[in-house]
């Protein structure tokens, strides 16, 4: 983490939180001040407000590269307190590491409530356990509820045995084009030097535009300055997205490579797709339709 500013330098402190990739995107954005600002929420520790976040959530969004080095983000559920903090610095997670992420690789993790429209992040390295797995934490912070839409959890149903067998592809199908078009929510986790993360992306249905069966782009909206994934793109471009059926629990898994392109106009993801995975009835979750975000332009 950043050392204590030293009131005899006159040059802009690095906040070592960011890597060069988002330092670069700020820099070019115009944001470094900002970002060094917003930059100082980043601990390494799990203050007891967000154990108590983590602990109230049914559900879990994480990000890792498979033994191959695809890039993906998965959806993790189980009953409140399945996430838990084990100590300042620790979470404990009742549940497997997604199939193929090796036994004490970096992750990146999103808890998010559509309830209360609050959302947590906490990268570290996962070890397997014997409840699950643990991460031991190297960031943790909190976003603003921007782009969040809200939903009413309707609670959970049983699994059903056979239903979920996952299709594996190497481009989107129609009804798979379908549904990415009328999402208003997606995740997206990134792969960096010094770790992974995960995000959220919001807006109202049609946001994500899907230009060819292997082939997605959307607006890269105003948010916290801080730029991770964007700085995570201008080093890695290996990313994953997870797309969520919220009422019917099928998701969408893609994995490929993004870039981010810059123009006065604004900012555009493209995102190529290279393989997709779908699986129906993956989560037992039951969310209500949305309550669109107002800050959705």
């Amino acid at each position: 983490m950043s050392a204590p500013a030293d009131p005899a330098r006159t040059e802009a402190p690095v906040n070592t939180a960011y890597h060069p990739g988002s330092l670069a995107v700020q820099e070019r954005e115009g944001v470094r001040q900002l970002a060094e600002h917003v930059g100082r929420s980043i601990t390494d520790g799990i203050r007891p407000v967000a154990a108590a976040f983590l602990e109230a959530q049914p559900m879990l969004m994480i990000g890792a590269a498979d033994a191959g080095g695809r890039v993906w983000a998965e959806l993790l559920t189980g009953a409140p307190g399945f996430v838990r903090a084990t100590g300042p610095h620790t979470i404990s997670v009742a549940a497997a590491l997604p199939e193929g992420t090796p036994d004490g690789a970096p992750v990146g993790t999103l808890a998010l409530d559509p309830r209360t429209r609050r959302r947590m992040r906490l990268n570290g390295t996962a070890r397997t356990s014997r409840r699950g797995f643990t991460i031991e934490a190297e960031q943790v912070f909190s976003n603003c509820p921007k782009y969040l839409q809200r939903r009413d959890w309707y609670g959970s149903e049983p699994a059903r045995p056979g239903a979920g067998a996952a299709r594996h592809g190497e481009a989107l199908t129609p009804d798979q084009v379908r549904r990415i078009r009328a999402a208003d929510t997606f995740f997206i986790a990134t792969s960096a030097p010094d770790g992974v993360d995960t995000s959220h992306r919001g807006g109202n249905p049609g946001f994500v535009r899907v230009d060819s069966p292997r082939e997605l782009s959307w607006r890269d909206y105003p948010g916290n300055a801080m730029f991770l994934t964007l700085g995570n793109l201008e080093s890695d471009g290996r990313a994953g997205l997870l797309f969520l059926d919220w009422e019917t629990g099928l998701t969408l898994r893609l994995s490929g490579l993004a870039h981010t392109e810059y123009a006065p106009e604004g900012r555009v993801t493209r995102f190529h797709v290279e393989r997709t995975v779908e699986t129906p009835y993956a989560s037992p979750l039951r969310w209500s339709p949305p309550e669109y975000s107002p800050s959705n332009p």
